[in-house]
């Protein structure tokens, strides 16, 4: 069957992810609005996208860009894996599913740069608007809501009896315990809240887009791949795209064209549509139609090492056989219950590493599982990991000193970006993830895990700052969350405004974590579904 849809639309949103997919809704509410979505994936059908644990098995599948950086010159020379969601969600259908917002002051910095109107207390009410957050009668209503689409709770079905050892040994080194990294105080240890209903994957998709995809207003078009945005005259026209069958096909926008592809994505179709620093646009044979010197600059990710201990109980590690695996998935189906409705990451701490940090720079995930000890584990491949319990301390680094970039490889638009994140480049970078290593080994050895410590043995033998460091190194992974390649400002390097416009051409906005001109204390997925709540609300002219 061939399905024709019409060819102009008032606005059109490149990508489905966690933004896009906010947009969509508020956007078609009106139905006044015509409003084109393009997803380059597939529908969001694939079983493992919506049982919460499942999601590492999402890894290097139809649903992932599976991008990967250059050659990390301070990580043993590693290409560094890049998960990206490629479905109806984006990666909010195939992350941890931890829902995090940041540190105030993170957004105070955002509006310190230029960007009115992006304070916290002006961006909250945007949390606000999306939340429907099932444990508001245990939380501070300010900080809080009951009444949007999005569903928060914390893991209810399923938590390991490592978990609250963890919370108690932080306690225990001064470390206060915190029941709400999303109210007025994030410093801290605790549970994460998580974007879970019923033991079910809260996606973006699932909460905004489906609610509303029989809209008559509302085109939802998948395995479609948007190859350049048409401009003419500094003005954004419409986009070109390529269909599975590589058949292209033009779209036209009368009010606004959206970019909404992510700090991949959204610089890559910048720049393959001509907006970029013009003499490296040239090398690819692209003629500039925007001189855009930032346009994939500023490229800022967390990235985290691994500590780990064996244990005297079970743990996740146990779910890994066979026999378990289909323990797990019939007790899944048939109640919703057990390991596989809650995300794999259970308890988090935000601390400093120095007194003289204005908020925390380091975060402590922590998991009931072990990655082994052989450095042969790989984390995004349940198949490598190892059948002995055991439990681990993932290090992350909040604030990143080291900063890197989004290129091309070639103007073919099928091709995937360059990515140069730079990682540990910059020596504080080193130093803080050094610490954050002694600090979960100070953990480890506390008298809370005394019940369920075997051995720590993830590093093993190691003692020096040295030593530590090529550890670090061994064990570095991204927590992918690249922020920043299009950033917010009104500098000469800031590629939109405050209201998310592309600086000199008209009708083109970008919403999505490449905006961010710092990225935030925390896991990025809650700030991303925020943007997208006042993108909204900046193009409807509904602005507070």
């Amino acid at each position: 069957m061939v399905v024709f849809f019409m060819s102009t639309y008032d606005y059109i949103i490149i990508g489905a992810g966690s933004a896009g997919c906010v947009l969509a809704n508020r956007l078609s509410a009106n139905p006044a609005n015509r409003v084109l979505l393009i997803e380059a994936g597939k529908k969001d059908t694939k079983m493992e996208i919506h049982i919460p644990a499942a999601y590492t098995m999402l890894n290097h599948t139809s649903v992932d860009w599976a991008f990967e950086t250059v050659p990390q010159a301070n990580v043993n020379n590693r290409k560094m894996y890049q998960p990206r969601g490629k479905t109806l969600g984006g990666c909010s259908a195939t992350n941890a599913m931890a829902y995090i917002r940041g540190n105030a002051k993170d957004y105070d910095d955002w509006a310190s740069l230029g960007n009115q109107g992006w304070a916290y207390e002006e961006v909250l009410p945007y949390f606000l608007k999306s939340e429907r957050n099932e444990d508001i009668d245990k939380l501070n209503p300010k900080y809080h809501s009951a009444d949007g689409l999005l569903w928060v709770s914390y893991a209810k079905r399923h938590r390991s009896i490592v978990a609250p050892a963890f919370v108690e040994a932080c306690k225990n080194l001064g470390i206060p315990e915190n029941h709400d990294f999303n109210g007025e105080q994030q410093e801290g240890a605790g549970f994460f809240q998580f974007t879970i209903k019923d033991g079910v994957r809260q996606s973006t998709a699932t909460a905004f887009l489906k609610p509303i995809k029989h809209r008559k207003n509302l085109t939802i078009l998948t395995q479609a791949h948007v190859t350049q945005i048409l401009i003419e005259k500094d003005k954004a026209e419409g986009v070109e795209i390529a269909t599975s069958h590589n058949l292209r096909q033009k779209f036209y926008a009368q009010k606004d064209v959206i970019l909404s592809a992510g700090a991949f994505g959204s610089p890559q179709i910048l720049m393959l549509s001509g907006v970029g620093d013009k003499e490296y646009l040239k090398r690819f044979g692209i003629i500039a139609k925007k001189h855009l010197v930032g346009v994939g600059r500023n490229l800022q990710d967390h990235v985290f090492c691994i500590a780990s201990s064996l244990s005297t109980v079970k743990t996740a590690n146990e779910s890994f056989k066979k026999i378990n695996q289909l323990k797990a998935f019939s007790q899944y189906f048939l109640f919703k219950k057990g390991i596989l409705t809650a995300s794999p990451l259970e308890a988090n701490a935000f601390l400093k590493t120095s007194p003289d940090q204005d908020r925390p720079n380091l975060q402590l995930h922590f998991t009931p599982m072990q990655a082994g000890n052989d450095f042969k584990t790989d984390i995004y491949n349940l198949k490598t990991y190892p059948y002995e319990s055991g439990y681990s301390i993932l290090p992350t680094l909040l604030h990143p000193k080291s900063v890197g970039y989004v290129g091309l490889y070639s103007a073919n638009p099928f091709d995937m970006p360059l990515i140069q994140p730079n990682y540990l480049q910059a020596e504080q970078d080193r130093q803080v993830l050094i610490k954050g290593m002694k600090i979960a080994l100070e953990i480890f050895e506390n008298q809370a895990f005394a019940p369920y410590r075997k051995a720590i043995h993830h590093p093993q033998n190691a003692q020096s700052d040295e030593q530590l460091l090529e550890h670090i190194r061994k064990t570095l992974e991204s927590v992918y969350h690249p922020v920043g390649t299009c950033k917010m400002g009104d500098d000469e390097a800031a590629v939109v405004d405050n209201q998310l416009r592309v600086r000199g051409i008209e009708k083109l906005r970008v919403a999505d974590a490449s905006i961010m001109p710092k990225i935030i204390s925390g896991n990025t997925n809650a700030a991303c579904i925020m943007i997208g709540e006042k993108a909204a609300d900046l193009i409807l002219g509904n602005n507070q």
